[in-house]
C-alpha cells in the first residue's frame, strides 16, 4: 500500500541506517520507473541510473564520498547520472551546465518520495568527489556526470522528526 503524496513528502527524511534485508530487483524498477516520469527539458530525459549492490564497489563508494557508512550499510546503492549527450545538441551549454541537472534532480526526489510511499528509507547524497565516483563506474564524468549517490533500504531506525523548514510566507512573493 503506498501513501498519499502529500505525506511522503512531509515523512521524507535522510535515512544513514539500513537494515540488511535485501530488496527485490522489482522493487527497485518499480522506483526506477518512478523515477523516469520526471519531466525534462523537451522530454529528453537526461538520467542514468547504476544499481549497485556488489559490497567492494560500495566500499569504494563510501570512500568517494567522505566515508558515508550508509552507503555500505544499504543493501542497494543507486548513482545517478546526467548524460550530457542526450541533452547538448538541442540546448547547447545551458542544456549541459543546467537543464541536465534540474532534470536528473526531478527524477532524484521521484526516487526518494517513491521509496518513502513504499516504506524504504534513502539519503540524497550529494558530498562526493565526481571523479572517483566516475572512475570506478567507469564512465567520462564530463559525459555522463553523476550527481547525485542514494543508499535504499529499510530503515534500522525511526526517522527522526522533521526539521524546522522557513515558513511560506518567507519564501513566497506573490506577484499579481
Amino acid at each position: 500500500m503506498s501513501k498519499d503524496i502529500f505525506a511522503c513528502i512531509r515523512e521524507r527524511r535522510s535515512i544513514r541506517k539500513f537494515k540488511p534485508d535485501s530488496i527485490s530487483r522489482a522493487e527497485v524498477i518499480r522506483l526506477l520507473e518512478a523515477a523516469c516520469m520526471a519531466p525534462s527539458a523537451a522530454n529528453l530525459q537526461p538520467w542514468l541510473f547504476f544499481v549497485v549492490e556488489n559490497k567492494e564497489i560500495k566500499e569504494k563508494l563510501k570512500e568517494a564520498a567522505r566515508g558515508q557508512n550508509s552507503l555500505v550499510e544499504a543493501p542497494v546503492v543507486i548513482v545517478v547520472c546526467a548524460e550530457a549527450a542526450r541533452i547538448r545538441d538541442r540546448f547547447g551549454s545551458r542544456g549541459t551546465e543546467l537543464f541536465m541537472l534540474q532534470d536528473t534532480a526531478a527524477a532524484v526526489q521521484n526516487f526518494l518520495l517513491a521509496a518513502t510511499a513504499l516504506g524504504f528509507g534513502t539519503c540524497w547524497v550529494g558530498a562526493f568527489n565526481e571523479e572517483k565516483v566516475a572512475s570506478l563506474l567507469g564512465i567520462d564524468a564530463k559525459e555522463k556526470r553523476p550527481v547525485a549517490i542514494i543508499p535504499l533500504g529499510y530503515p534500522a531506525i525511526s526517522p527522526p522528526e522533521a526539521p524546522a523548514r522557513r515558513p511560506v510566507a518567507d519564501v513566497a512573493l506573490f506577484v499579481e
